[in-house]
């Protein structure tokens, strides 16, 4: 365990009303005493108390007509600008009783939800056999589900096929329907599915796309409305994560012949109209390059569909300081109007359903450089741009287990982790972050939904956040969930902060940046030139890391997107070294609301709504527009929200403060680096205290309430003490504390 400043608390409890004093002093450090952290007991009341969001919410949800896609935003009908702070509902999570739907839907409001993403709910729910067919019963447990959020006022997002599952009664419509049913992979939620090859195989397409066209066609009893005429519907994903170049697309072709094939004589007839002959191909590409059981003659030139081939292509001729070879470029020019044709034909289905609101094509990545671009510029013509990523985790994969913990803190190294997938944000499309967290057992993962809010949500001007995942309408009682293990967003380190946060994002509390600069892009140079700035991804499972001509540090200080140009244009960076400060370490947002520390690993909000501190505690207070932040925590995450609507901090009657540190299962142990786990503990979750000290404004008096694990009232005060309030986690033992004018 690491040292920090211990806390000497000394209070007199009085009669109720009376209030406590408490006075700290932080002299010297030791070891934090595992008996100081407490047990997380949320009654998981949905009573509003403190806390609640549920008036947030502009409910009925649709009331301002679809939202749509008008450059960089996502607007109603009617204009009016929406940010959606969401979460995900995953699989059978979709199809609740009525009573989950209803203890589903009160939580979300509670905490300041106004979206969620159904994701890969389709799998099991359709007819037993035809795989287009919604099953009835499922589907109106969707319905009842629908119509309760959207009249509280969340909406709702579908990305319902992750791998379309083939079912018996589709055979006589598949190429090799027995082909596609015995696909096998090393994740098994994608066996015998369309995934991959669905992206150039028609007969495939056409069964995602009536899937998707019947579920729109559907009436909800509940709202009276086809999805399609629903403006709560906030968008449709035509798949997630999946496309032309994933190259998880060559284990398929190896197991389906007839779809290899398919594929080699799309390229080869591709490659015939280009080039007219054998002769001529060879010519441009070098007679070399061809394999000799392969011709334009038999139709059998494959195409190499995997963007790591693609990306070892990209970063030879970097290398090289070359253009990529001929046949590189043309496999890759050819995948993509593969997919483009794919996503305009699903885009003309759901268009002619009626249905009104956004559409996104998927949401995964595909290598560096011109795979990449590519990729994302075929996204860009159907709609929103979508991205996944997370950071963290341990030996146990989707699960908790001791072993190896990637122990590292995103805030130690600037615009990494979470916040880089900001990489791949362009001008004149909104941009949506629908899966993401930091997974435990990395210790830090606090430090997550600030930095997605402040940063993503506020500088960067991101549109949509969706957290993966919520699986139960409560916190969850360890710090990894039931069903979806280390992805959980039911904890108190995650879903605790959205009172604050929520707060932050919905009154715009954060300026966004404007855009200093753009990485120019023009497609229709790829077969010739490579792009002028450096583009590279490393990838793992889950998370992904940019790097490149501009650094991920760039998105601490404003915003430089991809442009996608319809002419060639040179990409000029912008220069951004005015806004690090090297003496104090310190990466400043051209908004002057925002600074990140690099050296410590810590970021501060100062804007009129709310101020915060986030990450390794400095050694001394920082000074926040009239208010000070002190604390000996190691670690912590510290906010001040103003609790209404249409105040700043400076005219508000009262103020939410709120203070998460680390979390442990009872038992939990790690190594004394940090950087194995030793133990998965059990229940009941602890919560590591925050102390601080906390200086008020030039004038300014308030007396605190102490909030209970749900956010209300509890019968504690503390009173203050010429100009400062003192607040002792260790001995109040609380998240939420209310600040009250005096």
């Amino acid at each position: 365990m690491k040292k920090y400043y211990s806390t000497k608390v000394f209070f007199v409890l009085g009669l109720l009303g009376l209030g406590t004093f408490i006075h700290l002093s932080w002299g010297y450090k030791q070891t934090i005493s595992e008996s100081d952290w407490f047990p997380f007991l949320p009654e998981n009341t949905h009573a509003s108390g403190v806390i609640g969001m549920q008036s947030w919410l502009d409910a009925p949800a649709g009331r301002h007509g679809f939202v749509q896609v008008e450059k960089e935003q996502l607007v109603f009908e009617n204009g009016q600008p929406i940010k959606f702070w969401g979460t995900n509902i995953n699989g059978s999570n979709a199809f609740p009783s009525r009573e989950a739907a209803n203890e589903f839907t009160n939580f979300l409001a509670k905490y300041g939800v106004n979206a969620v993403r159904f994701h890969k709910f389709t799998w099991n729910a359709t007819d037993e056999e035809y795989s287009v067919i919604p099953q009835p019963e499922k589907f109106g447990r969707l319905d009842y589900f629908h119509a309760r959020l959207k009249e509280n006022g969340i909406y709702t997002g579908w990305s319902a096929i992750y791998g379309h599952r083939v079912l018996p009664g589709d055979s006589s419509s598949l190429l090799a329907y027995q082909e596609v049913k015995n696909l096998s992979y090393p994740w098994s939620h994608l066996n015998g599915s369309t995934s991959s090859l669905v992206n150039f195989a028609p007969d495939l397409q056409e069964l995602n796309i009536a899937l998707t066209v019947n579920m729109l066609n559907r009436s909800n009893p509940y709202t009276g409305l086809r999805y399609a005429e629903d403006p709560a519907l906030a968008f449709v994903e035509f798949q997630n994560e999946d496309n032309i170049f994933w190259s998880a697309i060559e284990r398929s072709l190896e197991q389906a012949p007839t779809y290899r094939a398919l594929l080699c004589r799309q390229f080869s007839q591709w490659l015939q109209a280009k080039y007219g002959t054998q002769e001529q191909l060879e010519k441009a590409w070098g007679s070399t390059t061809i394999p000799e059981n392969e011709s334009l003659e038999q139709q059998n030139i494959y195409p190499q569909p995997n963007h790591g081939f693609f990306s070892k292509e990209y970063e030879v001729a970097l290398e090289r300081g070359q253009h990529m070879p001929v046949h590189v470029t043309d496999k890759m020019r050819f995948l993509y109007e593969q997919q483009v044709a794919y996503y305009r034909k699903f885009e003309k289905a759901v268009r002619e359903t009626g249905y009104k609101g956004v559409i996104v094509g998927s949401c995964w990545q595909a290598g560096s450089g011109i795979s990449h671009l590519y990729n994302l510029h075929a996204d860009y013509l159907v709609g929103m741009i979508d991205r996944h990523n997370y950071f963290g985790g341990g030996a146990g994969g989707h699960q908790l287990a001791t072993g190896p913990v990637k122990n590292t803190s995103m805030l130690k190294n600037p615009g990494s982790g979470l916040l880089s997938t900001g990489m791949q944000q362009v001008r004149d499309r909104p941009f949506s972050f629908s899966e993401w967290m930091s997974l435990v057992p990395n210790q830090w993962t606090a430090e997550a939904a600030p930095i997605v809010a402040a940063y993503g949500m506020g500088l960067q001007g991101w549109d949509a956040s969706f957290s993966f995942a919520v699986d139960i309408p409560r916190f969850s009682p360890l710090l990894e969930s039931a069903n979806h293990g280390v992805y959980n967003a039911t904890s108190p380190l995650h879903m605790g902060l959205y009172p604050a946060l929520s707060r932050m994002v919905y009154r715009g509390d954060l300026q966004e940046s404007p855009v200093l600069g753009s990485r120019k892009v023009h497609v229709g140079s790829f077969e010739n030139e490579i792009p002028g700035f450096v583009e590279k991804v490393a990838q793992g499972y889950d998370d992904k890391r940019f790097s490149g001509s501009l650094s991920p540090a760039s998105l601490a200080i404003g915003k430089v997107p991809l442009e996608f140009t319809d002419e060639p244009e040179d990409t000029q960076l912008p220069d951004l070294s005015p806004y690090r400060d090297n003496l104090q370490k310190m990466l400043l947002s051209v908004t002057g609301e925002l600074a990140w520390n690099f050296d410590r690993g810590y970021f501060t909000i100062d804007s009129p709504g709310s101020k915060g501190l986030v990450g390794i505690m400095p050694d001394n207070a920082v000074s926040l527009e009239g208010w000070t932040i002190e604390s000996p925590n190691e670690f912590a995450v510290i906010l001040l929200t103003s609790l209404h609507a249409n105040k700043d901090l400076q005219e508000a009657d009262s103020i939410l403060l709120t203070t998460v540190a680390r979390a442990r299962n009872t038992g939990m142990e790690y190594s004394a680096s940090g950087d194995v786990l030793e133990a998965k503990g059990t229940s009941p979750l602890l919560l590591e205290p925050v102390d601080l000290r906390l200086g008020l404004p030039k004038g300014r008096d308030f007396y605190i309430q102490i909030l209970d694990h749900d956010g209300r009232v509890t019968d504690k005060q503390l009173i203050t003490g010429k100009g400062a309030l003192e607040v002792s986690g260790t001995h109040f033992k609380s998240l939420y504390y209310l600040l009250l004018r005096k």
